[in-house]
């Protein structure tokens, strides 16, 4: 996997060609670029600060990122270094480079962990992490990164203002991961890979216990136990029918009120016939 130092640069160095091509094109009929420019070129640290700052309190956010990039390591050990590197973090969250601006925000409370500041950045790092978090179908490594970085917001500030919003955010991941781990393990049951179904789906229920899908997915193990053991050769078939009764029990122990309460049902009957069909046919299986 590639360092992330290394992918923040790639990906600037990409959001900036383009911002810059942008730029040069609307020099061409805007007259206002032509003072973007000077002050590109300017020698001065102190006039490319203030000019920063000023297109930040503008929203002028592409042109302030792309003069306070330039700055930060000029500005290393001046008292004016600390605000620009906030307002370079903010800069890219304001443009929705998420990804870059985390990368920001975790830099900035890291070098300034006393900062006035501090504390609104590392919410800030929390929610561009959750805002980079992709649709639950994708891979889910920055929502895993998302959650850890939400429980030490939390531990870090126990009484901050942006708490409940924190926990909105991780109610609202861990429900994505839920997610994506039960359409992964129906997936097997939709494939009609009984046994990896009934697998899976016995890891999801452990794994998420009270999930909003607990109920279908415990449904969908006793269907998926039954189907197995219709499938399955003679020698093995009363061990799985067994199996299904006890999945059985489980689905109407917790919901006995189940929407899938009467195919269940039909499962359980129908798997109590096999059995008693086993038992006549092998009457050792008795003892």
């Amino acid at each position: 996997m590639p360092n992330p130092a290394c992918r923040v640069a790639v990906l600037r160095s990409l959001f900036r060609l383009r911002l810059l091509a942008v730029l040069t094109l609307s020099l061409v009929v805007s007259a206002g670029c032509s003072k973007f420019q000077r002050v590109l070129k300017s020698d001065s640290v102190d006039e490319k600060y203030k000019a920063a700052v000023a297109y930040y309190d503008e929203g002028k956010y592409e042109k302030s990122t792309i003069i306070l990039e330039e700055l930060l390591p000029l500005l290393r050990g001046r008292p004016e270094a600390e605000k620009a590197a906030y307002l370079f973090a903010q800069g890219e969250f304001k443009q929705q480079y998420y990804e870059l601006a985390s990368f920001q925000f975790r830099s900035f409370v890291e070098t300034y962990p006393r900062s006035a500041f501090a504390e609104e950045a590392s919410f800030l790092y929390v929610k561009a992490q959750y805002l980079s978090s992709p649709k639950f179908d994708l891979d889910q490594s920055t929502t895993t990164t998302a959650l850890e970085a939400i429980r030490d917001f939390q531990v870090r500030y126990p009484d901050s203002p942006y708490r409940k919003q924190a926990q909105d955010f991780s109610e609202e991941l861990t429900a994505k991961l839920e997610q994506k781990a039960f359409e992964g393990a129906k997936l097997y049951y939709n494939l009609r890979y009984y046994q990896s179904g009934v697998t899976a789906l016995t890891t999801f229920l452990k794994e998420h216990p009270g999930s909003r899908y607990s109920e279908e997915a415990t449904f969908l193990r006793l269907s998926a136990q039954y189907d197995l053991g219709v499938h399955s050769v003679p020698e093995k078939q009363r061990e799985r029918y067994l199996e299904a009764v006890a999945f059985y029990q489980g689905l109407i122990d917790a919901y006995p009120q189940s929407k899938y309460l009467k195919t269940a049902e039909s499962f359980y009957d129908n798997a109590q016939r096999q059995l008693q069909k086993l038992n006549k046919d092998q009457p050792e299986a008795k003892k």
